[in-house]
Parts: C-alpha cells; structure tokens; sequence
C-alpha cells in the first residue's frame, strides 16, 4: 500500500467506526443484535436472492461445516429459510426470511440517517474526502474478501 496511507490508522479506525454505527443503529431503531457472521450471510442474500449452502460458503469465504452452522442458528431465530431445490428436491436453498429482511431494512435506513446526521457536522472538504474515499473502500473490501476466499481454499498467495 502507498506510503500515503496509515494502514495502522485506518485499520484502528475501521472496527470502532463500524462498532458504533451497528450499537447506535440498533438503539435507535429499536433491533435485535444479530451476529456479524449471520449479518455476512444475510447481506450476501439481498431481496429476491436464492443461493445453496455451498454457493454461500464459497462466497463469504467460510468452510461448508461453519455455513452449516449459521445456518441451523439463523433458521432458528427466524432469519433464514431452507427449502428443497425445486430443480432437485436433493438440493437445499436459502433466503433470507420477511423478518430478517424487514431488519435490514429498518438497519439500512437508520444507518444511513445517522450517518448523514453526523456527516452534516464536517467540513466540506472532509465530505469530499469522504465521497471520492467510498469506491476504494469498496474495492479494499474487495481484496480482503477475495484473499480470505483464497485462504480457505488453501491458495493464499
């Protein structure tokens, strides 16, 4: 990474930033404190989205034994639902509940206000930096997530 970047700074920054948004997000919408593996699961399972459990494993980087796992735990809490495949009755399929999806949607909303609430008290030229900062932090989250899909299949390089 460019000597330009803190990467200690920004890696310290990352999880108080994201810790308290998701507490502040939940207090103020009133929402239950889901897991952050189940939440990686059921952000990969967006409205409309069927998926098996092995796509999923593959997708979010996680050994077919943990998905299987989550996903025992999040049909028991009402988040996720497991169906025959109606292509092959042998295969299973997984989305994301009505419940789990009303969640993230009550999340999502709040979220954003509260960020745009705290975003109203910085400068203009951090809102900039803050907007031209949004695509490399998508691709950064990119990288990490391919390099950990690497390491579970045994091709860290």
């Amino acid at each position: 990474m460019s000597d330009s970047v803190d990467t200690r700074r920004l890696a310290a920054l990352i999880s108080p930033l994201r810790r308290n948004l998701l507490a502040l997000s939940r207090e103020t919408a009133g929402l239950p404190d889901v897991p952050d593996s189940q939440v990686e699961v059921l952000r990969a399972l967006p409205r409309g989205t069927v998926s098996t459990p092995g796509a999923l494993a593959r997708r979010l980087g996680l050994r077919k034994s943990t998905m299987s796992n989550l996903l025992t735990a999040m049909e028991a809490a009402g988040l996720v639902v497991r169906r025959p495949s109606p292509d092959d009755r042998r295969r299973v399929e997984v989305l994301a509940s009505p419940h789990a999806l009303s969640i993230f949607d009550r999340f999502d909303a709040t979220s954003a206000q509260l960020l745009a609430q705290a975003a109203a008290t910085l400068r203009a030229d951090d809102l900039s930096a803050l907007a031209a900062a949004v695509p490399a932090l998508e691709r950064l989250g990119d990288a990490l997530a391919d390099r950990r899909r690497r390491t579970i299949d045994g091709d860290d390089r």
